[in-house]
């Protein structure tokens, strides 16, 4: 373990016994040598369940919906590039010479499946209840916060279900323009509704189609 990633254990408040699982964990797949990937699966799996049965236990009058809901807005790839931000885990990723040139240690899918490894790689250097309770200790300011539960449907959701209430045509979405680099494209979409037109640009047509529902959800009377 180097002086590097040892402020890393201390961040995440745990110091491995087998260092080369960490070093696993946060090399990517366009670096030589053993990646992340497996690992990636392993945490994904982990953390998805630590979550479910916090929220289980959190939330007893939830539906199963709401959970779902509840457990998207955690372990979405956003919420965990956050938590990777908050422990600067970008600093310490292997990346190959691309990767390097192009930012990947600041990309949201790579910081977001090397936490999730890291929690694979803490399950195998030590037990189910050291790796649930590094997870929850990193959650628990989420946790405290999350918001209302019918505040959780995504806007295009929340855009179809307030149409289809009011026997309203629903909306359909265009792709106006794809730019940029194969690694960082623009995706420009337009929402239309009836006489109702939104456009929104993001990184991915997923995220533009959302940001232009919202758009419209905010132009409804």
């Amino acid at each position: 373990m180097n002086r590097a990633t040892d402020r890393l254990c201390q961040a995440l408040g745990y110091t491995f016994t087998a260092p080369r699982l960490l070093t696993e964990a946060l090399t990517h797949r366009s670096a030589a040598g053993p990646n992340n990937e497996r690992l990636e699966f392993l945490g994904d799996a982990i953390l998805n369940f630590v979550i479910a049965a916090e929220l289980f236990n959190l939330y007893p009058q939830a539906s199963e919906g709401e959970l779902s809901r509840l457990r998207a807005s955690l372990v979405k790839q956003d919420a965990l590039a956050g938590l990777s931000r908050h422990l600067l885990l970008g600093d310490y990723l292997q990346l190959g010479s691309g990767e390097l040139k192009s930012g990947g240690f600041r990309r949201d899918s790579i910081l977001s499946d090397a936490l999730e490894a890291v929690f694979g790689a803490v399950y195998l250097d030590s037990d189910w209840d050291t790796c649930r309770d590094l997870i929850l200790r990193l959650y628990r300011d989420l946790l405290a916060s999350l918001p209302a539960v019918d505040t959780l449907k995504d806007p295009k959701t929340r855009l179809q279900e307030y149409l289809q209430a009011r026997q309203r045509a629903l909306p359909v979405y265009n792709i106006l323009e794809v730019s940029g680099a194969a690694h960082a494209q623009c995706f420009t979409v337009e929402c239309s509704i009836d006489n109702l037109r939104t456009v929104a640009v993001a990184a991915s047509r997923r995220k533009a189609e959302q940001e232009a529902a919202r758009r419209a959800l905010e132009l409804m009377p």
